[in-house]
């Protein structure tokens, strides 16, 4: 009698763990799978995408580029080669939008420092007044990290090509505004094929995080 009192609660017990095995296997199955998507300029708000690429729907990549960082030394596409990283555009003597974006780009470098796939990109949108000095004493007050972070000058008409060509991070005028002020609270992700995979609120410390997870995301993807 107990032998059979205790093959029956035996019995219970593998039940219920079929059980368990049975629901996490269809949560398993019908749980929405996380994605990131492509972004390709028809995707996008057609006030930013030029005209002159706003057809294409398909394999948008980042330009090849050249700019000068921090520390004086010539950054490209070769030096985020393989990388996932996050871009954005300001200038070191912006008043509203762009400390609350750097302090929340302080906040991402500390979560991704020791994450070797990973790197940041800042470009200055007023290159004439932010010298390889000023970026250099900038980045010293700011903690950078010069390996994971490069805060980028160069000719001015290159940076706004690429934010509005390339990153479709601004909106785009008449011709004769195409190279006026870009100022934009965008990060942009951008995984190890130069495409770009989101848009986030630079000055929004949730958007910030949402980010990160969307980089871990592309870590393991």
């Amino acid at each position: 009698m107990r032998l059979n009192k205790k093959a029956h609660i035996w019995f219970i017990v593998v039940f219920i763990f079929i059980l368990i095995g049975i629901f996490i296997g269809i949560y398993t199955l019908t749980k929405p799978q996380k994605k990131l998507r492509i972004y390709t300029p028809r995707d996008v708000n057609p006030e930013l995408v030029d005209t002159t690429i706003q057809h294409i729907g398909y394999k948008h990549f980042i330009a090849d580029f050249s700019f000068t960082n921090q520390n004086g030394k010539i950054v490209t596409q070769e030096d985020y080669k393989d990388k996932i990283y996050v871009a954005d555009f300001f200038f070191t003597t912006c008043p509203s939008i762009c400390p609350k974006m750097t302090d929340n780009m302080v906040w991402l470098q500390e979560k991704i420092k020791d994450n070797p796939k990973v790197m940041l990109l800042s470009h200055s949108v007023t290159p004439d007044i932010d010298s390889v000095p000023v970026l250099k004493k900038y980045a010293q007050e700011k903690g950078v990290i010069d390996e994971k972070w490069n805060l980028v000058t160069g000719n001015k008409k290159d940076i706004y090509y690429i934010a509005r060509k390339s990153y479709l991070a601004v909106k785009t005028g008449n011709i004769d505004e195409m190279y006026d002020m870009v100022h934009t609270e965008n990060f942009i992700l951008v995984d190890q094929k130069r495409r770009i995979r989101g848009f986030y609120d630079g000055t929004n410390l949730e958007e910030v995080k949402k980010l990160y997870e969307d980089i871990l995301f592309l870590c393991n993807n």
